[in-house]
């Protein structure tokens, strides 16, 4: 069966699933409203979500994880102060010092934010997150498993995304990147020139006063987070989590259930914590998932029409999806009536980048190209951002997507 053999009921079905998607979002964002990671709305948002999806799901599973969210942006204040003493250690003639700093700072950024490693988490405070899982089963036996995800929880605010948009973001990110370039390159200019310990003043003051000027963009990045406001997240990542419901809701109610092929909807917990949920799932899940054939797709922040797109690589490219599952996205959305491209996410990473690094089949779709005009990550991503074509057309290639697979698999 495909989805067209639902009868004339097929289009206006999928409107009747994107009206469920966005009347969901608009409940959370009122009755439960921000979510920050490992915090109670966000365990009270996956409740709801199981909830209206109801009979669409034969099972309802929530999982406890322990994780530490603050430790994933605390790279920021930690690169701020490293940098900022290397600036002044330039200055005092101790360039040594200056680049061991800065190496320590880019190995907090790198391995923190753009691998999404857990590596300071020892220094925050552990608190309980959850992931949820909607299953809806196959009339027989289960030969093959679909995985459609989404994130419950939503970004504190970026501060100057809120306050400037693109260009002061940016501008925050790359003033600082060049003061991390200045400090390394000189220090080590310093140390092959002048000597290790004790290189003379005329040799090092320019380098060291030069050092100083960069000091405004530590300060900027050490408050690029306002820990005081937490988004509502209607896109990032409601949108998710209620487009993957929808497939559920769609087969539920056109009586469809696949023969061997199971349906999940996963909803994660601590996904803007740096994946932290996702990665906890399919190591609970990483043997139960290699007994047969899974294909994995995380559905993230379908806002922008214009921008659907498949991404074939994640997390800043160190993440290859497997271009079976892209290539089945990429089928699906041409049965839908598009032509998309293969693209791939920048920092931070969606949840199927977790998913891949374990081994997992997976790609994912997101409409969130030009995330910053789409007020991602600030109290603006409310219910009036909302774009409900976006969140149709989403809904209709997860369809036709899990029509694919269950027709042929990763075969093809």
């Amino acid at each position: 069966m495909k989805p067209q053999d639902c009868g004339p009921r097929y289009s206006s079905n999928l409107r009747e699933c994107a009206n469920f998607a966005v009347w969901t979002i608009k409940k959370i964002c009122k009755d439960i409203g921000p979510r920050p990671s490992a915090g109670e709305e966000e365990l009270k948002a996956q409740e709801l979500i199981a909830k209206q999806t109801g009979s669409a799901a034969d099972t309802a599973e929530t999982r406890e994880f322990t994780a530490a969210p603050a430790a994933f942006y605390g790279w920021m204040k930690i690169d701020a102060v490293l940098l900022a003493v290397g600036a002044l250690l330039l200055l005092f003639k101790m360039p040594v010092l200056t680049l061991v700093f800065s190496v320590a700072a880019f190995i907090c950024f790198f391995g923190e934010f753009i691998l999404c490693k857990e590596l300071s988490d020892g220094f925050y405070k552990k608190q309980t997150s959850h992931n949820t899982v909607l299953t809806r089963k196959p009339s027989g036996e289960v030969k093959r498993r679909i995985v459609f995800c989404g994130h419950a929880d939503s970004s504190y605010e970026w501060r100057y995304n809120r306050l400037g948009g693109a260009p002061l973001m940016y501008f925050s990110i790359i003033y600082a990147a060049l003061g991390f370039c200045w400090n390394t390159v000189f220090g080590i200019v310093c140390i092959i020139s002048s000597g290790v310990f004790a290189p003379s003043a005329a040799d090092i003051s320019w380098y060291g006063w030069g050092a100083l000027v960069f000091i405004p963009s530590y300060v900027m990045l050490f408050f690029f987070i306002n820990n005081k406001v937490c988004a509502d997240g209607a896109n990032d990542n409601l949108t998710g989590c209620l487009c993957s419901a929808a497939v559920l809701k769609f087969m539920d109610d056109n009586n469809i259930r696949f023969e061997n092929t199971e349906v999940e909807v996963l909803l994660t917990g601590s996904s803007e914590a740096g994946l932290r949920g996702a990665s906890a799932f399919v190591k609970q899940n990483s043997e139960k998932y290699k007994e047969v054939e899974t294909m994995y797709v995380a559905l993230d922040t379908l806002a922008d029409y214009d921008s659907l797109t498949i991404y074939s690589k994640d997390m800043s490219g160190f993440v290859k999806y497997d271009m079976r599952c892209c290539n089945i996205m990429k089928k699906a959305a041409e049965n839908a009536g598009l032509n998309l491209s293969f693209s791939h996410g920048h920092a931070v990473a969606s949840d199927a980048a977790a998913a891949a690094r374990s081994g997992i089949s997976s790609t994912a779709l997101s409409a969130a190209k030009n995330n910053s005009s789409l007020r991602s990550h600030t109290r603006d991503d409310k219910i009036d951002a909302l774009n409900l074509k976006a969140i149709e057309k989403g809904i209709e290639i997860a369809v036709e997507a899990a029509f694919l697979f269950d027709e042929t698999g990763l075969s093809k």
